[in-house]
């Protein structure tokens, strides 16, 4: 089965598992460009320690996670060992599963890594579950900076095996029509719950491959590994899976913040962020079909003290010229002049189903305006990257050069 492309038909492909490469490891890279491509290990000091997390290219060499350090230091002698940042790990993990949540409600995290998504509730609004997980990959890339697999398939055990198939920053469908095709060939291990004894208990079995055990009579495999073993692999091996996603219970609020690369006093500087996060803010709420009346602005000074201010309006909005308005109105009412700022913040919360949601015109209103307006630039963005469509405001010298000629 090779890497998707446009013509694979990914009709009832509405599962998707999502992981991301080499976690750890890819998070530490975001700060540390210039080790990229080269052998890095994430892990506790000393010997005693043990493996978080590698680069491939520390792989490559034998290192994985849950390896003793002083083994990995013999395998890798050269590589860069870098020590936890657990909160970095959880603040990325937020961001990721954020973006996840804004193309479905349908999501299921396995761990800080990687999640379940069943798209089918999203596919009128964005399109195939192929360009559906484009999407993913793209907006992760863009936003946290990292890479993901993505697996699509019809049910979750294939879409997890498709996504530890196409790693690292890859995309695999396999068609629903093409499961039984597609599992066959692969070995026994590839079946979840085949570990060491179960594998070594298949072996005497004569039973090496998923088409071994799709054709062994369930009653023998019953006998062999127990009843309720034998079933759960006879079933996996013809691709049945009937498990679905089942979805944490997350706080009703979409926004986005950002970590300035180094502490902000320019008011100026802060509210070019301010806009561009109402701008990210309102994206992601259009995304999801929903839209709030509560705008919350998030402040951490440079001491790692947080505040946050919000405001209530009178209609749920989805419209990024209106999250900002209000959110630069929060900041002007704290008066902090040339405060340091390390992060800052906007969300909106209350949310609800934009469809069907009355707004009230103010005199001489257009009833076609800036809503219309910035869906217009969704789709444009949609179709060209994004970035393609963004106010004048957000644009460095470099970029109006461009435009202008």
């Amino acid at each position: 089965m090779s890497p998707v492309h446009e013509h694979v038909d990914d009709t009832g492909c509405t599962m998707l598992h999502v992981d991301m490469d080499a976690f750890y490891a890819s998070v530490e890279l975001i700060d540390r460009p210039h080790l990229r491509g080269k052998q890095v290990i994430v892990g506790g000091g000393g010997n005693r320690g043990v493996v978080l997390s590698a680069t491939y290219e520390a792989r490559a060499l034998g290192v994985h996670s849950a390896m003793p350090m002083s083994r990995a230091r013999r395998l890798a002698p050269r590589a860069t060992v870098i020590e936890p940042d657990h909160r970095r790990y959880a603040e990325v993990s937020r961001g990721v599963m954020e973006i996840f949540r804004s193309i479905t409600p349908a999501v299921e995290p396995l761990s800080l890594d990687e999640a379940f998504l069943d798209v089918s509730g999203a596919l009128r609004r964005l399109g195939p579950p192929t360009r559906i997980a484009a999407l993913i990959r793209a907006r992760v890339a863009a936003e946290q900076r990292i890479t993901c697999s993505v697996g699509v398939a019809s049910t979750k055990f294939v879409a997890k095996l498709a996504s530890s198939r196409c790693k690292p920053d890859g995309l695999l469908v396999v068609p629903a029509d093409r499961t039984v095709e597609y599992l066959h060939p692969l070995p026994v291990t590839a079946l979840w719950g085949v570990g060491d004894k179960t594998g070594e208990q298949l072996a005497r079995l004569g039973l090496r491959t998923v088409g071994d055990i799709a054709h062994t009579p369930e009653a023998t495999l019953r006998r062999a590994l127990g009843e309720a073993v034998g079933s759960h692999l006879y079933e996996l091996s013809w691709g049945r899976d009937p498990r679905r996603v089942v979805p944490e219970a997350v706080e009703k609020s979409i926004g986005a913040e950002e970590t300035f690369e180094v502490d902000v006093d320019d008011p100026q500087v802060v509210l070019r962020e301010v806009l561009r996060l109402s701008e990210r803010t309102a994206v992601r709420l259009r995304s999801a079909g929903m839209a709030g009346r509560t705008v919350v602005l998030k402040i951490r000074f440079a001491n790692f003290s947080t505040i946050t201010r919000s405001r209530t309006q009178p209609d749920v909005t989805d419209v990024a010229r209106d999250i900002y308005a209000c959110a630069r109105s929060l900041w002007e009412g704290l008066r902090l002049e040339r405060a340091r700022i390390r992060l800052v913040g906007v969300r909106v919360e209350g949310l609800v189903p934009a469809e069907g949601q009355p707004r009230q015109l103010l005199l001489d209103e257009r009833p076609q305006g800036w809503r219309e307006a910035e869906r217009a630039a969704d789709r444009a963005s949609a179709r060209f990257g994004r970035n393609s469509v963004r106010p004048a405001t957000l644009l460095g010298p470099t970029d109006r050069q461009t435009r202008s000629s």
